[in-house]
């Protein structure tokens, strides 16, 4: 009698799944095809030159309104990401930080936080935090993040500095905790400090079931949070992925090797 072989295992599902992804803005098609896998614990960097596609991408991943998605899927935890509207994605453990931080005067970041809290446990099930509990929470995390507590009680980025704007969505990840955390072009702007503010938070929140998109035109924000992989996107593709080595390179010679065909569209780099 001939035994069979035992199967092989499969291989775990990427958190975030990523096919043919095409998006446009106003009628401009800006995604072209993108193909992606991030998987749970990765930290991945997204880098390209300007009008690439990046933060269209980080966009259409949290749910924007203004592009159109025509073509492709996503799949994020198993579910279908393009069928959630931006609150569920929320909700459900996606969070975008923003390029530029926009200020909401009149309610303050204390609020906020709270509200934002809350309304994720009620997703996941669990009982709301009372102001005590809530507040110990809070002043844990800013003392971690090397904030003054004052700064919760203030109007969410109202008259705050770039580098505090930065620090204030670190706070906010940090409370939330997120599945996948998409910071797009995070490092715009930052000086060395609140550089170094800003990747001491994310790694703090690196873990197994944690994963990070960095999207980012420099290498200099990637000394300070070594990614897994390096991916470039380019014309609305990503063209080519390699190690932080990939990062270097693109410090180095910057993009005008993509221009001379040292990447095909859908070309890998070890």
């Amino acid at each position: 009698m001939q035994t069979q072989a035992n199967p092989q295992p499969q291989a775990a599902q990427p958190l975030l799944q990523i096919r043919g992804l095409r998006a446009e803005i106003d009628g401009k098609l800006v995604l072209a095809g993108v193909d992606l896998d991030i998987a749970a614990g990765e930290v991945a960097a997204i880098m390209g030159p300007n009008g690439s596609g990046k933060s269209t991408l980080a966009q259409v991943l949290a749910g924007r309104d203004i592009y159109h998605v025509t073509g492709g899927s996503v799949r994020y935890a198993g579910m279908d990401l393009l069928a959630m509207p931006a609150e569920e994605r929320a909700r459900a453990g996606l969070f975008l930080a923003f390029q530029y931080p926009v200020e909401i005067p009149g309610v303050s970041n204390v609020y906020l936080l709270k509200a934002a809290l809350n309304a994720q446990r009620g997703h996941q099930g669990l009982p709301e935090l009372d102001a005590m509990e809530f507040l110990q929470k809070v002043k844990a995390l800013t003392r971690e993040l090397g904030m003054d507590e004052k700064f919760v009680q203030r109007g969410v980025n109202e008259g705050f500095s770039g580098g505090e704007k930065k620090r204030n969505e670190m706070l906010q990840m940090a409370l939330l905790q997120p599945r996948l955390a998409i910071l797009d072009e995070t490092d715009s702007g930052l000086d060395v400090d609140a550089l170094k503010a800003v990747a001491q938070g994310v790694n703090a929140l690196r873990a197994a079931e944690r994963a990070f998109v960095l999207i980012t035109h420099y290498e200099r924000l990637l000394e300070h949070i070594v990614p897994d992989r390096v991916h470039v996107l380019w014309q609305g593709r990503i063209v080519t992925s390699g190690g932080p080595e990939l990062a270097r390179r693109i410090e180095r010679e910057g993009y005008a090797w993509l221009q001379h065909g040292a990447a095909e569209p859908s070309a890998q780099e070890a």
